[in-house]
C-alpha cells in the first residue's frame, strides 16, 4: 500500500534553499516556503497543510487555526511560543513543540558579549572617538569597575540562563538567579546562588541578563518599578523577548544614569517603527542612548551551526509527528 504524501509548509524566515528540510522529510511530504510576515499573507495558503514550521517573522492565532483542516503539528522552530495560541491548537487537536535546545550556546554568549562590551565601555569609547568627543583616553569611562566579584544577576534559569551563567563564573563573577519554577537543588549543582524573590535580586544585581519566556506573568515584569530597584549604573541585557521589557521606559533610565547602558537583543516590535521612544534615543546622538545602548535585531540565536540545527530538528519533528511517532518537546 503507497504510503499518502503530506504537505509541510515553512510559514517565513527560510525562504529559498529547502534542501535541509527536503533532505529529512522529502521522502513523505512535499515541503514548501510561504515567506509570510503577517497571519494575512497566510490565508488560503496554508488550510491543507499537515504540518507548519513557523519561525518569529508572525504568530498563528485562534483565526488560522480555526481553517486548518488536516494539521497534525505546529513546530516553532525556535525556543520561544508566545506566537502561537498553544491552549486553542490542543483544543483542535494539533500538537504545538518547539526546538528549545538550537541556540543554547549563541544566546548566551551574545548576552555575555553585550555584557563585556557595556561593562568595559568598549562600544561606548569607539563612539564617543569616531565622532571626536572628548580625549583620546580612558578617562572617558571613568569609573568603570572591575567585573570580577560584581553581581550577574539572571531571571530565569533555563537552558540559556543556564549557559550564561556559567560564562558568567567563568569570569568571576557572582552569579544570582530568580526562578520560582527552578528545582531545588540545581543551584548547588552549578555553582550559583537562588534569591527567592525578584526584588532581592534586582537590588543586588550589577548586570541583569533576562533569559525568562514571555508569559502573562513575565510581560513587562522589568518596567518603571523595576529599573527602580536596581543599582544606579547598572546594566540590563535582554535576548530573550522583547515583551519583557517595557523598553519605553529605558531611555530616561540610562540619561539620569540609574542605567549605565542597556543591550537590546529583542523588541515586541521587529523592526521596530522609527517612532518608538527607544529606537528614537538610540538614533539621537544627543541622547546617552546614542552611545550607552546596543541595539541588536534579534540575531543573538544566529550562527549557521545554530541555524543547521534549528532546522534539523524542525524537520525532524514534523517526520515524527506525521509518522505517528512519539514528540519531544511539546509545549501544549
Amino acid at each position: 500500500m503507497t504510503q499518502p504524501r503530506f504537505n509541510v509548509c515553512i510559514t517565513d524566515f527560510i525562504v529559498d534553499d529547502l534542501r535541509i528540510e527536503k533532505e529529512l522529510i522529502g521522502d513523505i511530504a512535499d515541503v514548501s516556503t510561504l515567506n509570510a510576515f503577517s497571519e494575512a499573507d497566510l490565508i488560503g495558503r496554508i488550510e491543507s497543510m499537515h504540518a507548519i514550521m513557523l519561525y518569529h517573522n508572525l504568530g498563528i492565532s485562534r483565526g488560522t487555526i480555526e481553517r486548518l483542516k488536516e494539521c497534525k503539528l505546529i513546530v516553532r522552530c525556535g525556543v520561544g511560543f508566545d506566537n502561537v495560541d498553544r491552549a486553542f491548537a490542543r483544543e483542535r487537536g494539533i500538537t504545538v513543540c518547539n526546538v528549545p535546545d538550537y541556540g543554547t550556546e549563541e544566546v548566551a554568549d551574545s548576552a555575555i558579549g553585550l555584557m563585556l562590551d557595556l561593562t568595559r565601555g568598549i562600544s561606548y569609547l569607539n563612539s564617543r572617538l569616531r565622532d571626536n568627543k572628548g580625549e583620546w583616553s580612558y578617562s572617558q569611562i571613568v569609573p568603570l569597575r572591575r567585573l570580577r566579584g560584581r553581581v550577574f544577576a539572571i531571571i530565569g534559569l533555563g537552558r540559556i540562563g543556564t549557559a550564561a551563567a556559567l560564562r558568567a563564573k567563568a569570569l568571576g563573577m557572582d552569579v544570582a538567579f530568580f526562578d520560582p519554577y527552578k528545582q531545588d537543588g540545581y543551584d548547588k549543582a552549578i555553582g550559583v546562588r537562588r534569591v527567592e524573590n525578584l526584588e532581592t535580586l534586582l537590588r543586588e544585581a550589577d548586570v541583569l541578563s533576562v533569559h525568562c519566556p514571555l508569559t502573562a506573568e513575565t510581560r513587562h515584569l522589568i518596567n518603571a518599578q523595576s529599573i527602580e530597584l536596581l543599582r544606579p549604573g547598572s546594566y540590563l541585557v535582554n535576548t530573550a523577548r522583547g515583551g519583557v521589557v517595557d523598553t519605553s521606559i529605558l531611555p530616561d533610565a540610562i540619561a539620569s544614569g540609574r542605567l549605565a547602558g542597556a543591550g537590546i537583543d529583542v523588541l515586541v516590535e521587529e523592526p521596530p517603527s522609527a517612532d518608538n521612544p527607544l529606537i528614537r534615543a538610540w538614533r539621537d546622538p544627543n541622547h546617552a542612548c546614542y552611545d550607552r545602548l546596543i541595539v541588536n535585531p534579534h540575531s543573538a540565536f544566529y550562527s549557521e551551526e545554530g541555524l543547521f540545527d534549528m532546522r534539523i530538528k524542525g524537520a525532524q519533528t514534523c517526520r515524527r509527528a506525521l509518522l505517528g511517532e512519539p514528540l519531544r518537546n511539546v509545549v501544549n
